[in-house]
């Protein structure tokens, strides 16, 4: 909720932004032109085609502004980071306008379009920062006087939560800490009053408390158990901390965060710019809606071969699990007989008997998942990412890498490492395997990973060796 009404409020601040800056931009542009009717009343007289960039350049704004990154972290936003941000978007807006609007616009000189491009720069810069800055620091005075707070639960009762608990209330201003969380009966350090249950009571404590974070704040952890704990947690969209041992620090996964000095592994965060979040998700809608257009006529044949070669519907919806560790739908051309599973799971394989012959087909190139463009455009799926499982699957895979639910930090694509190396993943054993490419993923996204593996798998398509 709180996250939703920090957003608003920058969204409605840029768009005020970008409306006086035009504004005063034209009215500049005007004074320049012809100083001489300055007093005229027919220096308020813009002309006809400003009339629709009144309405075109509030939303370029919004999209520069996106494209950056600046709204894909909004809670978690520093002053510098405000600063950066609000800088980078005025020199595109500048070079933006200055391109767009000024190349055919009327002849002066050429001192003439620096200097507008100059003065758009300074006016976009210095009233979107303005803005952006009287709501940073409103938003840091409700944190200060506690209007404001991220309620946190520490699950552990020992040393190691007592210590995050002291470091806590020392260095950060945002947590409000609610309470500790016991697991196992285990030893505790922390006086019973400030427990508010254990760990199967951790659904009521979340929804009871609004908990926005949890920080796994565990002496000796079991790996197989602290697994267990962040698979429960993700469901609940919260942010997911916990205490890091030695190989997180080596590898550089801990963060020293709103925790002060104490370093953390946030298992919410992605590691990836923020900018190119942004970027990825763009190209997630506007790849899938333009393949969605130009593949209608390939929907439509493939559609009316599966109708002739087998009975049942075109396309196949299977539950599978996505961002957060919550269900979708995944969305297929059927390339099966109706009824193959009778209600038991099972993995197939190249030689499987249940798939049809036009599936076979599909499946060799990959075309059966051409429909899972409209799971992408709904943004439960992105174009390069981990394939998606089952939850019956899942549950299998965890029993050997109990680590699986790291995957739920990002969303399931249409291909990614694991694919590529793995393919069709007929056992558990080779699932696993596919799940650790997908794991070296995640740990090392970028748009340029996600260029090569989206030319590796248009490779693949073309040999066609998709089984």
């Amino acid at each position: 909720m709180r996250y939703n009404k920090l957003h608003n409020r920058y969204i409605y601040a840029d768009i005020l932004s970008a409306i006086l800056v035009w504004v005063l931009f034209i009215v500049f542009r005007k004074a320049i032109n012809d100083i001489s009717i300055i007093n005229n009343i027919e220096f308020f007289v813009v002309k006809p085609k400003y009339y629709l960039t009144f309405l075109f350049f509030p939303f370029v704004s919004l999209f520069v502004h996106y494209i950056t990154g600046f709204y894909i972290k909004i809670d978690k936003l520093s002053k510098l980071t405000t600063v950066l941000s609000t800088f980078l978007s005025a020199l595109l807006i500048a070079a933006i306008v200055f391109f767009l609007f000024m190349i055919d616009d009327i002849k002066v000189s050429s001192s003439y379009y620096y200097i507008s491009l100059t003065t758009l720069f300074f006016l976009f810069f210095s009233v979107t920062l303005t803005l952006r800055l009287i709501i940073f620091n409103d938003i840091a005075k409700r944190y200060r006087s506690k209007k404001w707070s991220i309620n946190t639960i520490i699950i552990g009762t020992g040393a190691n939560a007592l210590l995050i608990a002291e470091v806590l209330s020392k260095n950060s201003e945002r947590n409000a800490l609610i309470g500790f969380v016991s697991v196992d009966n285990s030893f505790t350090q922390i006086p019973k009053e400030q427990i508010v249950g254990s760990f199967n009571q951790i659904d009521n404590i979340i929804n009871s408390q609004k908990v926005e974070e949890a920080i796994i704040a565990l002496d000796n952890p079991d790996e197989l158990k602290l697994f267990g704990y962040i698979n429960t947690l993700y469901k609940y969209n919260i942010e997911i901390r916990f205490t890091p041992r030695l190989y997180e620090i080596l590898t550089g996964s801990a963060r020293i965060g709103a925790a002060g000095m104490q370093p953390l592994v946030s298992l919410t965060d992605i590691h990836m710019a923020d900018w190119q979040i942004a970027m990825k998700r763009i190209f997630d809608i506007a790849l899938s809606l333009v393949m969605l257009i130009l593949l209608l006529p390939v929907f439509i044949y493939f559609a009316i071969i599966i109708k002739i070669d087998s009975k049942g519907p075109v396309y196949y919806r299977q539950e599978r699990i996505g961002r957060y560790g919550k269900p979708f739908n995944i969305l297929k051309f059927r390339t099966m007989h109706v009824n193959a599973e009778n209600g038991t799971p099972k993995l197939s394989s190249a030689e499987d008997e249940r798939i049809t012959k036009i599936g076979r087909v599909l499946r060799k190139y990959r075309i059966d998942e051409l429909p899972q463009f409209w799971n992408i455009l709904k943004g439960e799926m992105s174009i390069v990412g981990p394939r998606p499982e089952r939850k019956y699957y899942i549950n299998q895979i965890i029993e050997q890498a109990p680590y699986y639910c790291l995957l739920y930090k990002i969303r399931p694509g249409l291909t990614s490492w694991g694919p590529i190396k793995i393919g069709y993943s007929d056992t558990i054993e080779k699932m696993v395997e596919r799940l650790n490419y997908d794991i070296i993923y995640m740990e090392d996204m970028s748009l340029l990973n996600d260029l090569r593996i989206l030319i590796l798998t248009l490779e693949i398509l073309f040999k066609g060796e998709g089984v």
